[in-house]
């Protein structure tokens, strides 16, 4: 049998950053207590009419702005007919045929990837198509118990999009490398804090496997629900196995519908699904369709300079390397953050090293995130300053960095306190030197024969005699004079 290549499309449900609901005025808000932000509307009691979320709708266009979609001049909503506990209208409002974005691309720049599979990247710089964005409200979240299921209807008319991609993706890390693209546009939009463990981003996922060489696609499967990226790439390497050992075997596959269980490592079959479900879908009879161009030159105005871009400028003005400005942009209040410390510094590729090694680590050992910095930017420029105009050296600035992160101060102050300037006097460094010189004729008579190593021992007693206040550079160009 010749080798089976998996197909893979992700249907990715993103809850969407509106201080209320969908069709009501309830607060969203991830936490508060069950049932404790409802009404008649996102309850579904007969006679409560719905009103639309503006703000949902300009995020959404937003979002397609981001993705090169296209936006219709009109969208409209429809209802979806199922019965579920979660939904308690007996149908859904989302948008079917017209919906508010179609097309455009979700890119996967190489950092996107798992950094296991940085080095063997097949497509370098492919990007997946979307089929659409289409804008619904979210269901009510059913919670398990032991011999019962409570149902929360905070969670139900939360406004939802749905960003469909066609079935382009071709490995579990392609997989990993879209959702963290996504993921990472979708907030820099501000249209989504998209985090999955509070259920803001959730992914279903449509995985296949056929012979090489044909064209039509294989059985399509589906992973419900996964809240977390690498979980997806872990259902998706298991399911693909599954597979490919089943049809290597003769087994005829089923369309049905599997969970993944992250802790036992594999998928279970919840459902068979040999055709599509008959939604009934017709045009909503309360909600008139949206013209889009009312509020489009707004959402041209918000949209914001996406992570790729980012990494480009970062590149492009302060000298970084590619993974810098990867790590660097990766997460948005570290960009700014960035952004804010570079401005003006004379060596930006300093500024970087700082932030990505020093202030990374630190903050990833305190427990905090970078809005939680106690280390402003500017004085993290400040800081980066000192050491590069030779006031102090990079060993004393660690020294003064781990201070400014335990107690706030700013670097010039602590310099000053503690009497960390550097001694940077020409005619102080000589004399220094040549006092050292002068104690130690072996190691100087070494250097001399042609044993280089021996000026570092020459530079360390310099160091010791001005209590580590000498310029190690000024240092290192006296001896090598004398």
């Amino acid at each position: 049998m010749s080798r089976l290549i998996p197909t893979i499309g992700l249907e990715v449900h993103v809850q969407l950053k509106t201080r209320s609901k969908m069709f009501c005025a309830c607060p969203v808000e991830f936490g508060a207590p069950p049932n404790t932000h409802t009404c008649p509307v996102c309850l579904g009691y007969p006679g409560a009419l719905p009103v639309m979320n503006e703000e949902a709708l300009k995020m959404s266009a937003l979002t397609g702005l981001m993705l090169g979609c296209s936006v219709p001049d009109v969208c409209k909503f429809d209802r979806k007919n199922y019965f579920y506990p979660d939904m308690p209208k007996n149908y859904q409002i989302t948008q079917y045929d017209r919906p508010i974005c179609s097309g455009g691309a979700v890119p996967l720049h190489d950092f996107a990837y798992p950094k296991d599979a940085q080095k063997h990247i097949t497509h370098s710089g492919k990007s997946v198509r979307l089929t659409r964005i289409h804008l619904e409200e979210d269901v009510a979240k059913s919670q398990h118990f032991e011999t019962s299921t409570g149902i929360d209807f905070n969670r139900a008319g939360t406004p939802l999009m749905e960003i469909v991609s066609e079935p382009e993706i071709e490995s579990p890390e392609e997989a990993f490398a879209y959702l963290t693209s996504l993921q990472q546009i979708l907030i820099y939009g501000g249209v989504s804090d998209a985090d999955m463990e509070k259920g803001q981003l959730r992914c279903d996922c449509n995985v296949s496997v056929r012979p090489e060489g044909q064209a039509e696609l294989g059985t399509k499967i589906e992973i419900k629900n996964m809240n977390s990226i690498s979980g997806v790439r872990r259902a998706l390497a298991y399911e693909i196995e599954r597979q490919t050992d089943a049809v290597s075997r003769g087994e005829a596959l089923i369309q049905s519908t599997r969970r993944w269980d992250d802790a036992a490592g594999r998928t279970y079959q919840m459902r068979t699904k040999e055709s599509a479900h008959d939604y009934r879908y017709f045009p909503d009879p309360d909600l008139l369709p949206v013209k889009t161009t009312v509020f489009m030159p707004e959402v041209h105005s918000r949209r914001p300079e996406l992570p790729g871009e980012k990494r480009e400028r970062f590149v492009r003005e302060f000298g970084v390397t590619g993974y810098d400005a990867s790590v660097l942009a990766s997460d948005h209040e570290l960009a700014n953050y960035f952004d804010a410390a570079v401005k003006g510094a004379s060596k930006p590729k300093s500024v970087a090293n700082w932030v990505i090694n020093d202030l990374l680590s630190a903050l990833s050992a305190a427990g905090k995130s970078i809005a939680e910095c106690p280390v402003s930017a500017s004085e993290l420029a400040a800081l980066v300053s000192l050491i590069d105009d030779g006031t102090i050296s990079g060993t004393q600035g660690k020294t003064v960095f781990a201070e400014m992160f335990q107690n706030g101060n700013p670097a010039a102050k602590i310099v000053e306190e503690k009497g960390l300037k550097q001694e940077s006097n020409t005619a102080v460094i000589e004399a220094l030197c040549m006092q050292v010189i002068e104690a130690n004729p072996k190691p100087v008579a070494e250097y001399r024969a042609g044993k280089l190593q021996s000026i570092n021992f020459l530079k360390g007693q310099v160091m010791k005699l001005s209590q580590g206040k000498a310029n190690p550079n000024t240092v290192g160009e006296s001896l090598l004079r004398n």
